[in-house]
């Protein structure tokens, strides 16, 4: 799938949904509930697209580093999880104009960013003996790889809390693990791949799952040049990970950070 690995860099800062659950309502009751039309707990929607934009900004710097990863001839890269966490921290700021570094700790959102830049740094760290190691050209530590580390790694730190997950309409899904599920290829076939949806518009919805609100949000993702390379044409033929390209176009909806809040 397109988990916008770090060469596949997807649209905007929100891009993302956060997983909160899979609620006991139908997913047409789920969508028909939407957005605005619910009631959401006050900080859900920032916190959620606090989360998805870290994600993406940690991401822009593994691709932008795709080539020094890639490099055979250098051994320790210098590319330290605190290191790679800095300049997503940079990006970020960037981006939103936000320090999420003076973010309360204490604070829902505090915590769920800590957990998410530990996540970061941890899968960096695991990740490093590989790409400092000589000899090797291609090491398959690509932008979606690493989404969907840090996104199981945040899942287990959340502790019932949150999950972070990247996932795509299913004819782009590489990773199983990463198959979308019914709320989201709904809203996908639905929502993100209608002509009439605003590009980048996320889409929100509360639901209630073994007593507790949940707020899920998921944001569209569009390919970028440097997505092509992967996914891009001629359609069928082999990429740098080896599976086929689908012969997507620039703009194209690549994929979807979900992301779901626990109450």
């Amino acid at each position: 799938m397109p988990d916008v690995p770090v060469h596949h860099i997807f649209g905007l800062l929100a891009v993302g949904a956060i997983v909160l659950s899979s609620g006991t309502g139908s997913t047409g009751q789920m969508i028909a509930s939407a957005q605005a039309s619910v009631d959401i707990i006050s900080d859900d929607p920032e916190v959620a697209r606090s989360l998805a934009a870290l994600l993406r900004a940690s991401r822009s710097v593994i691709s932008a580093n795709q080539s020094l990863i890639n490099n055979p001839d250098i051994g320790d890269k210098g590319l330290s999880g605190r290191s790679i966490l800095a300049l997503a921290i940079s990006n970020y700021k960037k981006t939103s104009g936000i320090d999420i570094t003076t973010i309360n700790p204490k604070s829902r959102q505090g915590s769920l960013i800590k957990a998410e830049m530990d996540s970061i740094v941890s899968v960096i760290d695991m990740a490093r003996p590989s790409i400092d190691k000589k000899g090797t050209a291609f090491k398959g530590f690509i932008p979606a790889i690493f989404a969907r580390l840090v996104g199981e790694e945040f899942t287990r730190r959340a502790n019932g809390k949150a999950t972070i997950k990247v996932t795509a309409p299913d004819e782009l899904v590489r990773n199983r693990k990463a198959r979308p599920d019914a709320l989201e290829s709904d809203v996908i076939t639905t929502k993100f791949l209608k002509p009439d949806w605003r590009p980048g518009e996320p889409y929100s919805v509360t639901d209630s799952a073994n007593g507790k609100t949940t707020f899920r949000m998921m944001v569209p993702d569009y390919y970028v040049q440097s997505c092509l390379d992967c996914h891009g044409s001629p359609k069928n033929s082999l990429d740098i990970t080896g599976y086929p390209r689908e012969g997507a176009n620039l703009g194209d909806l690549g994929g979807v950070i979900s992301i779901t809040l626990y109450r």
